[in-house]
């Protein structure tokens, strides 16, 4: 029962992070451009990536197996938005935005891929 109580707990914590954190970039950066969804995105793949590169054998960080479905499936998982990424992907494209849908498309994949790795390399320093 622990996993799921870990993936459970983590899960609504990273959905609240997500909720607040998308609201705040709204109010900061205005509703026309996902700024908030991008920005969850690439933290959740730099946090995936660091909890990783920290745990990537018992020798390095002796992580029970819990904490770390708790960090990676639980607060990852219900941090990071892909469907919210592709709603609003085509959302863009449905307004006739096409270059924003493409920029939005390819710096999500670019800087979330760049952040993961970031996150798996200062994990194993």
């Amino acid at each position: 029962m622990g996993p799921w109580v870990a993936v459970a707990v983590g899960g609504a914590i990273g959905s609240v992070a997500r909720f607040w954190l998308a609201g705040a970039m709204t109010a900061l950066t205005g509703p026309r451009f996902p700024w908030g969804t991008l920005l969850i995105n690439v933290l959740g793949s730099f946090v995936i990536g660091l909890v990783a590169g920290i745990t990537l054998t018992p020798a390095r960080v002796g992580m029970h197996p819990d904490v770390r479905i708790f960090l990676m499936t639980g607060v990852c998982g219900g941090f990071t938005t892909f469907s919210a990424f592709s709603l609003q992907t085509l959302e863009l494209m449905q307004t006739g935005d096409v270059v924003p849908a493409f920029a939005y498309t390819v710096g999500s994949v670019v800087f979330c891929v760049l952040a993961t790795y970031c996150g798996w390399r200062l994990g194993r320093v």
